[in-house]
């Protein structure tokens, strides 16, 4: 397979601890590239892809996470028993990582007020959403009675946007207007970023 040519950034995970037997063999110092936040290397831990999707997705779209050394980075524990420790950076056009250091003014969380509203309905939805529904949330604080299927499928936009991302290919860089129901996709979404 060709490499994988994208607008998106290539993106660097360390196994920085290991608590447990993984069943992939990873071990300390491991290194693993990513063509981009859509794809992973050949045989990589599907477990791991779930956990690391929305933190790969708001790195790779400028989101900074402010409390860490390289605000550029976080670091992602394996969802099956915390097994294992991962570093998730970004690399730059020349393969080095990209660092930005630790915002020297972050007094602690910040979390940020984002709308969502379904902006298009192509059938019947289970939860009875329409068009123009909103529901407001912040931070990654998950929304009382909404569906947990399209939940799922927001958080990464969510978790993205709670940290800076801008999604450069939108009308409005702090929204994303194509977060689609699992369900056959009868019911899109816009998460908006609110600034206060």
């Amino acid at each position: 397979m060709d490499e994988v040519k994208t607008p998106f950034p290539k993106l660097k995970l360390t196994v920085t601890g290991v608590f447990g037997e993984c069943y992939h063999g990873y071990k300390i110092g491991d290194e693993l590239i990513l063509g981009d936040f859509t794809h992973p290397p050949k045989h990589f831990c599907l477990g791991l892809a779930h956990a690391l999707f929305p933190v790969i997705y708001a790195l790779s779209f400028a989101a900074m996470f402010p409390f860490r050394d390289n605000q550029r980075s976080l670091l992602v524990t394996c969802p099956d028993g915390g097994k294992l420790e991962f570093k998730a950076e970004i690399l730059d056009k020349d393969g080095k990582i990209q660092v930005i250091p630790k915002n020297p003014d972050f007094k602690g969380p910040n979390p940020k007020k984002m709308i969502v509203e379904v902006v298009k309905s192509n059938g019947k939805c289970t939860f009875g959403y329409k068009v123009g529904d909103k529901w407001e949330t912040t931070g990654l604080k998950c929304i009382p009675g909404f569906c947990g299927a399209a939940f799922h499928c927001a958080f990464p936009a969510l978790f993205a946007l709670n940290f800076g991302a801008k999604f450069f290919f939108m009308d409005n860089p702090d929204s994303i207007d194509t977060v689609t129901c699992p369900d056959g996709g009868n019911i899109i979404f816009k998460i908006t970023r609110v600034e206060e």
